[in-house]
């Protein structure tokens, strides 16, 4: 996730995907295959930006008019 852009959207994104994470870590979410992995090999703060990268993505191949099926077939699930 790049510096440029809007930093508060920036800065939610990266709150939202440390909530999820902290969610995980508690056992109250199921993580898909690909963020399970990331969260074997990677530093949190790492998963973290990654998550929130993907979550960008997606909500940015909604804004250009693609559905929401179209957006997760990008990568292996939503989150």
């Amino acid at each position: 996730m790049a510096k440029a852009g809007d930093s508060a959207l920036r800065s939610i994104l990266i709150v939202g995907a440390t909530a999820l994470l902290r969610r995980l870590r508690a056992g109250r979410h199921k993580p898909t295959p690909w963020l399970a992995a990331l969260v074997e090999r990677k530093p949190p703060n790492w998963v973290a930006l990654a998550l929130a990268n993907r979550v960008a993505g997606m909500a940015w191949r909604l804004m250009v008019g693609r559905d929401l099926r179209q957006a997760a077939r990008g990568g292996a699930g939503l989150i």
